[in-house]
């Protein structure tokens, strides 16, 4: 109505003006109504979503003439809004749950997929600490004896004991009581029949020896040698309830345990050979575990003092790793006959043994 009033007061005056007066006079006039049509706060908003706020001012054409500019050029809030909305979302609902950044470095603890499960005194300490150096194992430290003494504490427990590894890493743990305890081998295999089992064998006579050995260091004023091997020694007659012999009595126990496990998911390493020979004797573990053969003869020397063999050197430490003071000691001597009746006693039931296992140890 302004633009009408402003261009009749014009009219009387428009004789005077030439045409290209009129011209650019036309020209302000319409710039003048479309100022006074659609306001510059109308289409350029400071705040909230610019599109609604145009469309409640204009009139159908005049919206699809200007809509596009009013969605194209929001206020600087709305655009930081819009690259706020842009970026992806974390929270994910997936039927799989992404692991956590900590899993992914470090990696999950594992229920183990071997276990060295015995025989105490017969170098189970010994081939984890050396089958650990492989850079595709991890084992627990120290003896969990869940499967004998904290069963009752649940899977979760067990698992929260091992190390974290990685997908492509083996869990392992050791311990020697395992391969003589009766519940044991079902337990194991409810917990995964697929798991392979490492059993550390020695001559049995030597290693009750040592046995003996370890626990008179812990209690001088036990009873003697004989007192605990015999019910008559004079007889020959063997004490099999003294849990030094009967460890030995190894082929019983290995019938316990063929009712879970094939054969084929147990090895069998020599005690008296991971003396000797402790690279080929860790070259058949890591074949057994799938293993590529990285643990060699490189790693060791053999320690002439403790009579046992050792890891050299690592670059990073000072000194070559040892086992303890407990390993490699000096057995008590015992009397020569009661050796040789023990020996008596164990041949038939070691015969069994080599049979089964299909190998020979030679503990003669």
């Amino acid at each position: 109505m302004a633009c009408v009033l402003l261009f009749n007061r014009l009219l009387p005056f428009s004789h005077r003006l030439t045409r290209t007066s009129l011209c650019l006079l036309s020209l302000f006039l319409s710039y003048l109504c479309y100022c006074a049509l659609f306001p510059a706060n109308t289409i350029m908003q400071t705040s909230g979503d610019p599109t609604p706020s145009c469309q409640r001012v204009l009139d159908h054409g005049a919206k699809r003439r200007i809509q596009k500019s009013c969605v194209l050029q929001p206020s600087s809030a709305d655009a930081s809004r819009l690259k706020s909305d842009q970026r992806p979302s974390t929270n994910f609902h997936t039927d799989t749950p992404s692991p956590p950044m900590s899993n992914l470095k470090f990696g999950n603890k594992k229920l183990p997929n071997a276990i060295i499960v015995g025989v105490k005194k017969g170098g189970t300490r010994a081939v984890l600490e050396f089958i650990r150096i492989h850079p595709d194992v991890r084992a627990a430290g120290t003896e969990t004896h869940f499967f004998d003494r904290n069963y009752d504490r649940g899977l979760e427990w067990y698992r929260g004991l091992m190390p974290r590894t990685l997908e492509s890493q083996i869990t392992m743990e050791k311990t020697p009581s395992y391969f003589v305890t009766k519940e044991t081998p079902h337990r194991i295999s409810a917990m995964s029949r697929e798991t392979k089992l490492i059993v550390v064998v020695r001559d049995p006579v030597t290693r009750a020896i040592s046995d003996y050995t370890q626990t008179l260091s812990k209690t001088p004023d036990l009873p003697s040698f004989q007192d605990l091997a015999f019910r008559n020694q004079s007889l020959g007659i063997v004490d099999t309830t003294w849990n030094a012999i009967r460890i030995g009595l190894y082929v019983l126990h290995l019938e316990n345990w063929l009712r879970y496990f094939p054969l084929a998911q147990i090895h069998f390493v020599s005690g008296e050979r991971l003396i000797t020979d402790p690279a080929g004797e860790l070259a058949r573990v890591q074949d057994f575990l799938g293993l590529k053969r990285i643990v060699t003869d490189k790693h060791f020397y053999f320690n002439r003092t403790k009579g046992f063999p050792c890891l050299k050197k690592p670059e990073s430490s000072g000194s070559p790793r040892c086992l303890g003071k407990s390993k490699g000691r000096t057995h008590v001597q015992i009397d020569r006959d009661a050796i040789e009746q023990l020996r008596d006693f164990y041949r038939p039931y070691n015969d069994k043994f080599y049979e089964m296992v299909g190998h020979d140890f030679k503990w003669e």
